[in-house]
């Protein structure tokens, strides 16, 4: 999916961007507003100066970051707010008027930070920036429309900076439709799985995992498969990985010898993420770990029945030890059409961090 092969292409489409100071994305309508978050700061400049960096959200209110009423390709998304909200927020998108989204998210988890605390993402995909500068670089094509929205689920109003850029007049025709979407085991029941993707009807490619993972118990926790469940398969699947760090592109439990375990993001994998406990409230260990499909995309023609994960620690005797650990996972897929079954939608309470203090998390320390 790289685009530097063809970047000095000369094509026939149009580049628009959605923001606070454009709400529309029209041509020659940004820096219109004279009223808007800062407009106070821009009092002695007046138009054009910075007066709608940023919209302020309702509590309780779903806000409409961008609504697109033509053909066209998101090509890059760029969004921030306070940290102590990643997890209290819902990202959704909508293609061509469906009634469902093909996007339905916690904030934090689409931009690979899911446990409100942040850490460098350099991937090619996602992009998480000091302090808190979320960027999606996924390509997210329609053929009639688009609707993004974010829900403040909290009981407080919060501010949030955004730009949507996309482009019009492209070739889509032959092109599939972005969905994400979140399941969050916490704990997980003894002797389960996790399940990321459930029931997919369509064609398509399945293209991108992200996990939040805390350790409820002491030792090595990432010993168990991820499998892909595609078409007919049915008690066997014909995608079977080898271990959670194998996936992740990592190996021997992600320990270097005098390092313990040790961060790392690359284009395509990583594990960006690791949260120590402190000594006090954070006592669990936790982990965010990414993997993007698109050099080698995991193609379904019928439907992709199931994707998941195992949970699994070492015992005594070297024995497998099933965990009931917290997995929260995102997982990415393009499909044939612009809805298809999906989980219950998150809320406040099954997204909450718990650290146990009553308050958000601190910082990585």
């Amino acid at each position: 999916m790289s685009h530097f092969g063809s970047l000095a292409s000369l094509r026939q489409v149009e580049t628009r961007s959605i923001s606070p100071e454009n709400f529309d994305g029209s041509r020659g309508g940004g820096g219109r507003a004279t009223e808007g978050t800062g407009a106070r700061a821009a009092r002695d400049l007046g138009q054009g100066w910075k007066v709608s960096p940023s919209v302020a959200i309702k509590p309780g209110e779903t806000f409409t970051l961008a609504d697109i009423d033509q053909a066209g390709k998101i090509t890059h998304i760029w969004i921030t707010t306070h940290r102590d909200h990643w997890r209290q927020l819902i990202l959704r998108a909508y293609w061509d008027g469906a009634a469902e989204p093909a996007i339905e998210v916690p904030y934090g988890d689409f931009f690979c930070s899911g446990w409100g605390v942040f850490d460098q993402v350099s991937s090619a995909m996602v992009a998480a920036n000091p302090n808190g500068g979320f960027n999606s670089y996924w390509p997210m094509p329609f053929r009639e429309s688009a609707l993004l929205t974010l829900e403040n689920t909290t009981d407080a109003e919060l501010i949030v900076y955004y730009q949507v850029t996309y482009e019009v007049g492209g070739e889509i025709e032959n092109t599939g439709y972005l969905h994400a979407q979140w399941r969050r085991s916490n704990p997980l029941p003894d002797r389960t799985t996790h399940v990321l993707v459930d029931g997919v009807e369509g064609s398509g490619h399945y293209v991108g995992t992200y996990l939040a993972w805390g350790v409820n118990s002491p030792g090595w926790w990432g010993e168990g498969e991820i499998k892909f469940f595609l078409d007919d398969d049915e008690e066997f699947p014909t995608i079977c990985g080898t271990g959670t760090e194998d996936y992740f592109g990592g190996a021997w439990n992600f320990d270097v010898p005098g390092q313990g375990y040790t961060a790392f993001s690359t284009p395509y994998l990583g594990m960006p993420q690791v949260i120590r406990p402190d000594g006090l409230y954070r006592s669990q260990q936790r982990f965010g770990m990414y993997r993007w499909h698109v050099p080698d995309p995991i193609h379904f023609a019928t439907g992709l029945r199931k994707v998941d994960i195992q949970a699994l620690g070492w015992h005594s005797g070297w024995r497998y030890l099933p965990l009931h650990d917290d997995i929260a996972s995102t997982a990415w897929f393009y499909l044939d059409r612009p809805s298809t079954n999906r989980p219950p939608a998150p809320t406040f309470d099954t997204m909450e961090i718990n650290d146990g203090s009553g308050h958000p998390p601190a910082g990585n320390a």
